[in-house]
C-alpha cells in the first residue's frame, strides 16, 4: 500500500512538480493545499499519511497549524523551508514535525526524507503509548494502595488480608482489581460526604 501524501505549498507550479516526483515514487498525493488553513480538516477529508510542506520560512502561524494538526489528527509531517529563523526549529520539533529541512525541498532527497520521517514519527508514537500505558499502570498501582489503606483503616485488616479481600471482590464481580479499588476509593469519599 502506497502512503497518502498531503502537500502543503503556496507555490502552484513547484507543488505541482512535488506531486509528480511523489507520485513517480510509487507515493499516492491526495491533496494539495496553498497554505496550511484548514489542514485538519483537509487531512481528515483526504485520510493523508504523511502531510508535506514546502515553505519560504516557518511562521508562527505554520507552526502552530502543525501543533493542532499533531493535537488532533497526529501525522508525521515534513518540512521544507527555504530559511529559517532561530528557535524555528526547535518550535517546528515541539510541534510535533517529525523532519525539518532547510534549504528548501531537493527532488532528489524527498522520499528518504519521508523514510525518516514516518520511521521517526512511528517510534515517537510508540514512546508515546508505552508511556500512557505505565502511567496508567502507575494510577491503578496508586489506587489499588488507597483501597487497601482504606480497608486496613477502616476494617483493622492486613495489609495481606485488604489485598485479598480486594481480590476476592473483583474475582466474585468479574472486574478489574483496579476498578473494584476505584470503587472502594468512591465509596468512602460518599461516607465522607
Amino acid at each position: 500500500m502506497s502512503l497518502r501524501v498531503l502537500i502543503v505549498d503556496e507555490n502552484a507550479e513547484r507543488a505541482d512538480a512535488v506531486a509528480a516526483g511523489l507520485s513517480a515514487d510509487g507515493y499516492s498525493v491526495v491533496g494539495i493545499m496553498p497554505d496550511h488553513a484548514d489542514i485538519i480538516a483537509m487531512v481528515r477529508t483526504t485520510g493523508a499519511d504523511v502531510i508535506v510542506c514546502d515553505l519560504d520560512h516557518a511562521s508562527r502561524d505554520a507552526i502552530d497549524a502543525m501543533s493542532a494538526l499533531h493535537r488532533d489528527e497526529p501525522r508525521p509531517v515534513v518540512m521544507f523551508v527555504d530559511r529559517t529563523d532561530p528557535g524555528a526549529t526547535e518550535a517546528a520539533m515541539a510541534a510535533g514535525v517529525a523532519a525539518y529541512v532547510v534549504e528548501g525541498l531537493s527532488p532528489s532527497r524527498v522520499r528518504a526524507v519521508i523514510d525518516v520521517a514516518v520511521a521517526r514519527f512511528q517510534s515517537h508514537q510508540a514512546l508515546r503509548a508505552e508511556l500512557a500505558e505505565v502511567r496508567s499502570a502507575l494510577n491503578e498501582r496508586k489506587l489499588i494502595e488507597r483501597a487497601k489503606g482504606l480497608l486496613m483503616q477502616t476494617r483493622k485488616m492486613s495489609e495481606d488480608d485488604a489485598y485479598r479481600a480486594l481480590r476476592r471482590l473483583a474475582m466474585d464481580q468479574g472486574k478489574r482489581l483496579a476498578d473494584v479499588a476505584a470503587n472502594v476509593v468512591a465509596m468512602e469519599k460518599l461516607l465522607k460526604f
